[in-house]
């Protein structure tokens, strides 16, 4: 290997690692681009189930429930012996 062949090789490997130092910075920006709108989103998310949860207080108190169990209880549906007991008896 002459001078030549050696300074075309330098020159190569200084070209390939500003290339992937590059990329590396591009995709650095992709993944924080990416995770600032996940997090916006999330944020958002929590708005809208902050504004839900207000609004189901609200509907509470107007029909005057305020103490009753959440809304995911199922305290006011019958249990599926009851519904069989009223299918049985009709």
């Amino acid at each position: 290997m002459d001078g030549h062949d050696a300074e075309d090789s330098k020159q190569s490997t200084a070209d390939m690692t500003v290339f992937v130092q590059n990329l590396l910075q591009q995709m650095q920006s992709r993944f924080q681009q990416m995770s600032d709108s996940i997090v916006t989103k999330i944020d958002e998310m929590g708005g809208r189930i902050n504004e839900l949860e207000q609004s189901i207080n609200d509907l509470r108190a107007e029909m005057g429930v305020e103490g009753s169990p959440s809304p995911m209880a199922p305290s006011s549906q019958p249990n599926s012996d009851e519904v069989k007991k009223d299918e049985g008896s009709a």
